[in-house]
Order: C-alpha cells, then sequence, then structure tokens
C-alpha cells in the first residue's frame, strides 16, 4: 500500500533544500579561491614588474636596467646619492668647553679712617686707572692731629738738644773730678728717655699724616667702576664692607673651562715644549667669536665628581666685549694634523663591525669599506686606515643602500633633466634634436614649396622657390600647386 503524496511532499523539499546549500557553499569556496588567487596575481605582479625607466634612462629590457649586483632587484631603479671626493686636508684638533670670564682682580675700595664724604669724583661705569681719587673724606680733623704731633716732637727734640748739653757738661766735670758720677749717669738716663719720646712723637706725627693721605680714597687697581654704593654727605667708618666702590680689571681677563682629564697629558706635553696654545672665545650660540688668548694654566687637582681639570685662558679683552661671569664658548687649539685624508662627516657611517663608507665604483655600483676613522672636526673626518685620496665616497642617500647597489649621483639626474627637457622642445618644434633631415622636411611641408618646380610654374600662386634641401613630399606637394596654377592659367585664356 502506497503512501499518500502529501506524505512524501515534506521530506523532498528538505532534500532539495539541503541540496541547494550544499552547492551554494560549494559554490561562495569557489568565488572565494578564485578572489584570493587574484589578489595573489596582483600582488605578484606588482612586485616583480619592471621597471619603466632603466637605469641609464633606457627602455625596460636593456642590459643596463636589469639591476646591479650584490642581490639588487632585478629591474629596480638605482638610487640617488649625494657623493664627495677624500682628499688631503690640515685637521686642528680643538677642545671645546663652557668657560666662565673671570676678572683678574676685583677690589671694593673701603676708606682707611672715618669720616663724612665730601665728594665722589667719579661716574658709575667708568673706566678710571690705578692711583686715581674715588672719594674725600672731610681732612680737617686729621689735619689738626697732624699738626699736634708735629707740634710734641718739637717740643721733646729741644728738651732732647737741652739735655745732650747739659751731659756733655757733666761730662767734663767728671774727668775733673768736680762733679759726683751719680749725677752723671742720671743726666745721660734722662738723654736717653728724651731720644724715645721724640721717637714716640716722630712715629705720631707720621701716622696722622698717612691719615690725612687716607682722606683721599684712591684706586688701588685700574678697571671699570661699578655702581655707587655711598652718597655725598654721609659718614663713613673706616673698612666700610660697602666701602666708596667697586672696581673690577676686566683688561687683561680670565676665562676658565674645564677640560677632560684625559686630555690632560697632551696639554702638558704643549706646555713642556714652551708651545704656545691659542684660545677662542665664542658667544652661546658659536656664530661670533668674541676674542682671541692664550693658554695660562691648569688647577693643581682633578675633579672627582666631573672628571675634569679646571683651566684658565688669558685675553687682551680690548674691545671689552668680554664681560665678568659671562658664559662662553672656550675652543683650546691643542695641535694641528697635516695631510690628512678626510671626507665629509656625513660619509662616515657606523654598523656592527665598526666605522664604514660607500665607496663609488666606476661601474656606478657602490662598495662597502671598513675604514678607522680619527679626528673629526666640525665639517670633515679623518680617515686612517682603509680610504685613498681621490676615491669618491656617499655622502647623501646612504641609508637605503647595500654592498653592490647600483647609484646615480644628483649631477647625472641634472644632466638627463637636461636632456630630456631639449628632447621636448625639438619634438615640440616638429624636429629631432641633431637630424637635420627631419627638420627641413618639416619645414617643406609647412611651407608646401617644391624642390625642382617647373621653372614656368615660379610664379604660380602657392609655389614657393626652390629651397636649398628638401623632401619627396615637397617635391610633390611643389608639383600639385603648380598644376593648379597652369590650370588656372589656361582657363583666364
Amino acid at each position: 500500500m502506497e503512501d499518500p503524496p502529501s506524505s512524501k511532499r515534506p521530506e523532498s523539499k528538505s532534500a532539495l533544500a539541503l541540496s541547494v546549500s550544499r552547492r551554494g557553499r560549494r559554490f561562495g569556496t569557489v568565488i572565494a579561491l578564485i578572489v584570493l588567487a587574484a589578489i595573489i596575481a596582483l600582488a605578484w605582479y606588482l612586485t616583480h614588474r619592471p621597471s619603466p625607466i632603466s637605469a641609464n634612462g633606457g627602455p625596460p629590457g636593456t642590459s643596463a636596467s636589469r639591476g646591479g649586483r650584490g642581490g639588487a632587484a632585478r629591474g629596480a631603479p638605482p638610487s640617488t646619492v649625494g657623493v664627495a671626493t677624500a682628499r688631503h686636508a690640515n685637521i686642528p684638533v680643538y677642545i671645546d668647553a663652557l668657560g666662565t670670564v673671570t676678572p683678574i682682580a676685583v677690589a671694593t675700595v673701603a676708606p682707611q679712617v672715618s669720616g663724612v664724604i665730601t665728594s665722589l669724583p667719579y661716574t658709575e661705569g667708568q673706566m678710571v686707572q690705578k692711583g686715581q681719587v674715588l672719594a674725600t673724606i672731610d681732612p680737617r680733623p686729621f689735619q689738626m692731629t697732624l699738626d699736634q704731633a708735629t707740634a710734641a716732637r718739637v717740643r721733646d727734640e729741644a728738651q732732647l738738644n737741652a739735655a745732650r748739653v747739659q751731659l756733655e757738661r757733666y761730662q767734663v766735670l767728671l774727668k775733673q773730678d768736680s762733679i759726683a758720677r751719680q749725677t752723671v749717669d742720671t743726666q745721660d738716663a734722662l738723654v736717653k728717655q728724651l731720644i724715645g719720646t721724640v721717637g714716640v712723637d716722630r712715629a705720631n706725627e707720621n701716622s696722622a699724616r698717612l691719615n690725612l693721605q687716607w682722606s683721599r680714597v684712591v684706586a688701588p687697581i685700574g678697571g671699570r667702576v661699578g655702581l655707587r654704593p655711598i652718597d655725598v654727605g654721609n659718614y663713613i667708618a673706616a673698612g666700610n664692607t660697602a666701602g666708596v666702590a667697586t672696581i673690577t680689571q676686566i683688561s687683561p681677563i680670565d676665562v676658565q673651562f674645564s677640560i677632560p682629564q684625559e686630555r690632560v697629558p697632551d696639554i702638558k706635553t704643549q706646555v713642556a715644549a714652551q708651545a704656545k696654545l691659542p684660545v677662542s672665545a665664542w658667544d652661546a650660540s658659536r656664530t661670533r667669536k668674541l676674542d682671541d688668548g692664550e693658554f695660562l694654566t691648569l688647577d693643581n687637582q682633578i675633579d672627582v665628581q666631573t672628571g675634569t681639570v679646571k683651566a684658565k685662558a688669558r685675553f687682551g679683552n680690548a674691545s671689552g666685549v668680554l664681560f665678568p661671569n659671562q658664559f662662553v664658548n672656550a675652543s683650546l687649539l691643542l695641535r694641528t694634523i697635516d695631510a690628512a685624508v678626510v671626507v665629509p662627516v656625513i660619509a662616515l657611517r657606523h654598523g656592527p663591525s665598526g666605522d664604514f663608507v660607500y665607496v663609488v665604483n666606476d661601474d656606478h655600483t657602490v662598495s662597502l669599506r671598513d675604514v678607522t676613522a680619527g679626528i673629526a672636526s666640525v665639517d670633515d673626518v679623518e680617515i686612517t686606515k682603509g680610504l685613498n685620496v681621490g676615491e669618491k665616497v656617499v655622502t647623501e642617500g646612504g641609508d637605503r643602500l647595500k654592498d653592490g647597489a647600483r647609484i646615480q649621483t644628483s649631477e647625472d639626474v641634472a644632466k638627463e633633466a637636461a636632456n630630456g627637457s631639449n628632447g621636448r622642445h625639438a619634438r615640440a618644434s616638429g624636429a629631432k634634436p641633431g637630424n637635420d633631415g627631419a627638420q627641413a622636411s618639416g619645414a617643406a611641408q609647412a611651407s608646401g614649396a617644391g624642390q625642382n618646380a617647373p621653372a614656368g610654374m615660379a610664379n604660380a600662386p602657392g609655389a614657393g622657390n626652390t629651397p636649398p634641401t628638401g623632401t619627396e613630399a615637397g617635391r610633390s606637394g611643389g608639383r600639385r600647386r603648380g598644376a593648379r596654377a597652369d590650370a588656372n592659367s589656361s582657363t583666364q585664356q
């Protein structure tokens, strides 16, 4: 007995849906694989397609576009680099340090006596000389003291003279045995006492005279006066800490700086050889030289915290550009290396195995060469081993290079650009550079003149004179225009 149709229909529909679902998944998988294969093929094409411009500017596929040695990508364009030539040069060896301008002497001018200031004959910031009067203290009390000391000295000297005369008389009488010896001894003691008194009087007189001189305060050193700490009319005590002025010696002047302890033996060797070591003082930005001086001395010990030694250089400072306590950049010329092999600093590169440079070969490739670097200046570096004079090295663009890579210099690029510009100009004028026949052909086509036109057609409209040179197109154009001119002439007749 067969099942009713209604019972089989759901099973057939379910099987049909399952089959359609399986076919859809298979179709989607195939589509995904096709898309993935297309992406892989596109990526391979983009990474392996040949360069449209060869190494020497020629079409792809030429021998110059196949890449250089050393694993360069096949068909990759050469890298544009900057090139410099190794040369001989004298390299100065400098020791650079931050220094402080230090005056040789600073004096605070304080009075030696007390009194009222009656004058201050100087201007703030003025340059003064040694011995110049800076202040005057009222001298009248000191003058009176001097007069008293002088009077006391004169009085005591008179007494001394009288005592000496009396002693001489006593000594004569003693020889005649007319006076006791005790009287003579007493008079001799009085004379010695008066001699001491006169000595004290003279000392007091000199002290009073010195105080009178000290009432005029003078400059102990030459230099620049600072701001005035006191005004006229004020009482000032002897030894006042502020004084009446502060003088700073600025010419000559010193610069104190620190040098590494490793440089101490070199400096001591130069000093022992009595060599003069020049020192230059530069401003904070190292763009302007302030003054030139000479190395003076080293300190007697090394700073254990910094590992440096203090040094001092002396500058004339005739223009006064160096100011006390100013920060400057000191540059000491230790020695000069003569005829050293040098290259620009940017040509020297550093790798795991040490310093190296890229040397340019004749076939427009580079070779990595290990070198030994020496002293470096601001622009150049000394190559003590591994490079000869005249060899070319890469200065710019070396970060994208490796051993054997092909390169082109910036000069080559400029020449190619100039040649390309000339070619475009020639194509715009209807001819190629260096093809005189093509230029003549373009001219003949533009004018329509034939080279061998008949003599009777010389005056026909459109017929040109015979050009010096021409092409077949020019001759056919001239014949066609000559025929039209002959037809028009016969019609008019």
